[in-house]
């Protein structure tokens, strides 16, 4: 059976069960991958998922099923499981099946054009054998990956919503290691979007001038520093601490941002937006995953706090509409609260102008640790980084073996310019991810040697 065909049937049993609140969740991926090492195929993946989840109230209490298989009978089964579990689990928590009444954005759809396998290998190949040609210093270790990806996501319920959104794009990267004869340095560089679209020697060489740059490294002194972040630091930063934005891990009490809306978090040339449909993502949402439509909103506005992202039950429990950013992290899983395109604004200036306007300072172009030296309850980081010099308003040597360390919040507060060099995370292949121009900020203390 289809999903349609699937459908149908789930609407009978829980008609004949006498169901008046149901929600039936459907989502399917599949991704095709390629690994090259030593100009030979190391690894090739195919893999297809497709899970289906049953929500039904009965008598105040929610029941869930879930399947990976479409056939009558297991139609039949996970409406009776829904219920069955309806009527033996208590929770105080209260459940919503999504009203219609919504108006959902459109955007326009382009034709995916599906790679075939030889066709991922050979780009692959072909990929790495210009990493090669870009310098005699890259040497064995290096490889290159090439891949597709398509979802698609449906919710039905008994409110009468029908709603399906799909996505498909291509993803290259390059990862490069050069040897200087004494250490060895890495580099890498991702493309996603349309094959039609890559430029092989251009991935390969953004790659390799990755790993290059960095040759040469040394430490500086510590103390505090006037940091230009690149916009792909800031975007990780971000991402780090993007949940302090949810309306869940503020009423759980677990958010710096908790009562704080209304006010000044940021400095005033700080707009940060959420935005489902963002013109060059590649997965875009018309809704949630609670069937709520999507719409682009500014979480911060020139410098102040001006809404958490909700989903049904946080904006219950706050007087409030839901934003439409419910979110569920599988087909079984409960729903939680995430992000879209995720971003803050780009204002005016090259990352030359940056560096003339920080004068002397550093240029902090990579971080490690996030997993262990970022508190997203606290806003503290710690963070072994690298990235280069600044000196007399240029790009000057490069610098590693250095951490950064500061407050998320006041990191913030104390920016005093923004680029305009939006630049997204990307390896957050999905509708959530994070970007950012890079941004000067004054004053973050850095140990160095």
């Amino acid at each position: 059976m289809n999903y349609q065909e699937f459908k149908k049937s789930v609407i009978k049993y829980a008609s004949e069960n006498n169901l008046n609140d149901y929600e039936l969740y459907y989502s399917k991926s599949d991704e095709t991958s390629v690994e090259i090492f030593q100009k030979e195929v190391k690894g090739f993946n195919s893999a297809n998922n497709l899970g289906i989840c049953f929500r039904c109230i009965v008598n105040g209490q929610t029941g869930y099923a879930s399947t990976e298989n479409m056939t009558e009978e297991e139609a039949n089964s996970i409406v009776l499981r829904a219920i069955q579990n309806a009527k033996t689990l208590e929770s105080e928590a209260p459940s919503f099946i999504h009203k219609q009444g919504d108006t959902y954005l459109t955007y326009e759809k382009e034709e995916a054009k599906i790679p075939s396998a030889a066709q991922l290998v050979d780009f692959a190949l072909d990929l790495q054998s210009e990493l090669y040609k870009q310098d005699e210093r890259v040497i064995d270790g290096t490889q290159s990956y090439a891949g597709y990806s398509s979802s698609e996501k449906a919710i039905f319920n008994s409110n009468g919503l029908d709603l399906v959104d799909n996505a498909a794009f291509d993803y290259w990267y390059g990862m490069a290691i050069v040897s200087d004869g004494k250490e060895m340095y890495n580099g890498i560089h991702i493309k996603s979007g349309k094959m039609d679209n890559f430029d092989k020697a251009e991935i390969a060489k953004e790659a390799v001038k990755d790993a290059i740059e960095t040759i040469g490294y040394t430490s500086v002194d510590s103390g505090e520093y006037t940091v230009v972040f690149s916009n792909k630091v800031m975007a990780s930063l971000l991402s780090t601490y993007s949940s302090v934005f949810s309306a869940e891990a503020a009423q759980k009490g677990l958010s710096l941002l908790k009562d704080k809306e209304g006010e000044m978090i940021a400095a005033e040339i700080i707009t940060l937006t959420d935005d489902p449909l963002y013109k060059e993502a590649l997965v875009k949402a018309t809704f949630d995953d609670e069937g709520a439509a999507t719409a682009p909103k500014n979480v911060i506005e020139n410098g102040k706090f001006t809404t958490f992202l909700h989903n049904l039950a946080t904006a219950a429990k706050a007087g409030v509409k839901t934003t439409g950013n419910g979110f569920k992290a599988s087909y079984s899983s409960p729903v939680g609260i995430n992000h879209y395109s995720f971003y803050i604004n780009p204002v005016k200036g090259s990352l030359d102008d940056l560096f003339e306007e920080a004068g002397n300072g550093i240029y902090i172009t990579s971080v490690e640790g996030m997993h262990a030296g970022a508190n997203p309850i606290t806003g503290d980081f710690s963070l072994s980084s690298g990235g280069f010099r600044i000196e007399n308003g240029k790009k000057a040597g490069p610098v590693k073996g250095i951490t950064i360390s500061g407050n998320f919040l006041q990191l913030l507060k104390n920016i005093s310019s923004v680029g305009e060099d939006l630049k997204f995370n990307p390896v957050a292949l999905s509708a959530h991810r994070c970007g950012s121009p890079s941004v000067l900020v004054k004053g973050i203390t850095i140990a160095g040697q």
